[in-house]
């Protein structure tokens, strides 16, 4: 039986990461990069796509593990009949190549220990070349790409696996270090096993310790863990924030909703910024402002919804037919066509992330400035046009209403920026687009019947991006159209204390409506929302439902299915941990009376 998503872990070095299942084994792992293909694809097939397992060799009666404290270092121990052992997993900070450092403690006994090193390349497809260079070193060679294996274990080569058996006492350890680096240079260099991990403790340590957390959160060590796995998914070279590090981890168990998130959506890193800069992480927000000004470059009517880690434009969607897909969920599919959509409440994301990192103390930037500018210019000439909206739906345009309210976030933020004069321009001409836009919202987005807004225009259908209308301070919480908004919400999308983003349809999707799991992010708002209003005991019971959600390790998907009680979607999802620092916040910030 394959592990659930929520059986992983995640360990990464600023550039890349890769899953560890509970069971020892690495099945998901692209390098160089977050987007490069996979070299461990196992995760969305089976184990000859490619996996690195180190386990004991007998039955496992109990497996324990956990991140040591305010980390990325992981700790699995596995109790066996002959004693007990440890793997400590991590990845180190670059110095040139790309490695993963992999440790067996000796606990309690003699444990007998089995190996198994699958490395495919492109994900899955390819079978390297393996020999052994004159110091011992295996080497996996395949077009562009190099893997080599350090380790004192006896491995040997069988059916185009490398396998090793080797047995732990208590007190001793056993090192293995896999690197990789372009294949036209030499093999990376040997690394101390030990002194890797205790600088990536160090490191990661070290960049929790400038995090604010308020005495009154209510979780804070799943706060500082949400944190920790965010600054995981930003790709230090640039500073871009991708969505998550997998792809194609199923929205629907067997279903067809499987997308690419290793990529820089505009709207899930700004949002991610905002989280970050909330918790005093300053020097995130600068370099994700250089990286979009880069990304952006060019007139603001080409501003697309999502990049490469580079900033890169052609992120084309293909699907790739080899691969059989997380427990038969096809297609698998790499590349994601959104990024030719319309989608106009990236733009408000954007420009109210700009003007949150201002307000907490980042200085102001002229191209950023004049970014701004360009995209208020461009608003004002399109925002009456229909869109693909926040979930990116694949059916016809329509003029969603959070998409309008982003639009106004765009002006509003714009407006303020003015005033306090950290951005020049027609701010006059701003205030008017603004109230324009809200006048607009609030007669052709409300139900007056329902006493609620709507989906879109002329719509009866809930969505549950209308709760970030009281969080982006469209409307006070306290609003009766709000009010009615939430309640509406309530009766239509809230299952089992967790909410649907909405309800599928075909006609608005473009693809075939089936059952989809819960939306975390979504479930987080509506407890934001509760804070804002008052409704303290219920904000902090939707807390509690997401951190019984949270994996043993603290990490959550992008939804969870109620039905079958497990998680789902890309996994770790930043939208998911932003929305739950978001929660902690915002409870935070309202103490209990």
């Amino acid at each position: 039986m394959p592990l659930r998503i929520e059986d992983y872990a995640l360990i990464g070095d600023g550039h890349t990461a890769a899953l560890v299942g509970n069971d020892g084994s690495i099945d998901w792992l692209c390098l160089p990069r977050f987007d490069s293909a996979a070299c461990f694809a196992a995760l969305l097939g089976t184990e000859a796509h490619g996996r690195w397992r180190i386990a004991p060799a007998s039955p496992v009666r109990a497996v324990r593990r956990r991140y040591r404290p305010g980390t990325l270092v992981l700790e699995t121990e596995f109790d066996t009949a002959e004693g007990t052992v440890a793997l400590v997993d991590c990845m180190p900070l670059r110095n040139g190549a790309a490695d993963l450092v992999r440790v067996v403690e000796g606990r309690r006994g003699r444990v007998p220990m089995a190996m198994e090193l699958v490395l495919r390349f492109d994900y899955g497809s390819l079978v390297p070349w393996v020999h052994r260079t004159s110091d011992g070193t295996l080497l996996a060679v395949c077009g562009p790409d190099q893997v080599a294996l350090r380790t004192p274990a006896p491995i040997h080569g069988e059916d185009c696996r490398t396998l090793g058996e080797f047995t732990v006492g208590a007190g001793e350890t056993v090192p293995f270090h896999l690197v990789w680096t372009p294949s036209h240079l030499k093999p990376g260099a040997p690394v101390d096993a030990q002194e890797a991990i205790a600088a990536t403790e160090h490191h990661w340590r070290d960049w929790l310790a400038g995090a604010r957390v308020a005495e009154e959160t209510l979780a804070p060590e799943m706060l500082r863990r949400s944190l920790l796995t965010l600054k995981a998914l930003t790709y230090a070279p640039t500073g871009g924030i991708c969505a998550a590090p997998t792809t194609s981890l199923p929205e629907t168990l067997g279903g067809e909703r499987n997308w690419d998130y290793r990529l820089c959506w505009l709207r899930d890193a700004a949002l991610t910024l905002n989280a970050l800069v909330g918790a005093g992480h300053l020097a995130e927000a600068e370099s994700w402002r250089r990286w979009l000004v880069r990304a952006v470059a060019g007139t603001a009517s080409q501003v697309q919804p999502l990049y490469g880690l580079s900033g890169e434009r052609r992120v084309p969607e293909m699907e790739l037919s080899w691969l059989p897909g997380y427990e038969g969920a096809k297609p698998v599919r790499i590349g994601n066509d959104a990024g030719t959509q319309r989608q106009l409440d990236v733009y408000g994301e954007v420009i109210d992330a700009f003007h949150a990192a201002e307000h907490s103390g980042l200085k102001p930037d002229k191209q950023a400035a004049a970014v701004t500018r360009g995209m208020l210019q461009h608003l004002a000439e399109v925002w009456r046009e229909p869109d693909e909206g926040i979930w990116e739906v694949r059916g016809p345009r329509r003029q969603f209403v959070h998409s309008k309210v982003m639009v106004w976030v765009a002006f509003d933020r714009a407006v303020k920026a003015a005033e306090h004069g950290t951005l020049d321009g027609p701010v006059e001409a701003w205030r008017a687009q603004r109230d324009a836009v809200h006048a607009e919202i609030c007669a052709r987005g409300f139900d007056a019947r329902r006493g609620c807004f709507v989906q879109s225009y002329g719509a009866t259908a809930m969505d549950a991006s209308l709760l970030r209308m009281a969080l982006v301070g469209f409307l006070p919480a306290d609003d009766p159209r709000f009010q009615g908004t939430v309640r509406a919400i309530e009766e239509d999308l809230l299952e089992d204390g967790l909410v649907l983003r909405y309800r599928p349809d075909a006609a608005v999707e473009g693809l075939a409506p089936t059952r989809e799991g819960t939306f975390l992010a979504c479930t987080a708002w509506l407890g934001e929302v509760y804070a804002l209003q008052g409704r303290r005991a219920e904000a902090e019971a939707v807390l509690q439902r997401l951190l019984g959600i949270a994996n043993d390790v603290g990490l959550l998907a992008e939804e969870y299915d109620h039905i079958a009680r497990r998680q789902v979607g890309n996994f770790p999802q930043a939208f998911s941990h932003l929305g739950l620092v978001g929660l902690c916040m915002a409870l935070a910030r309202q103490p209990a009376r």
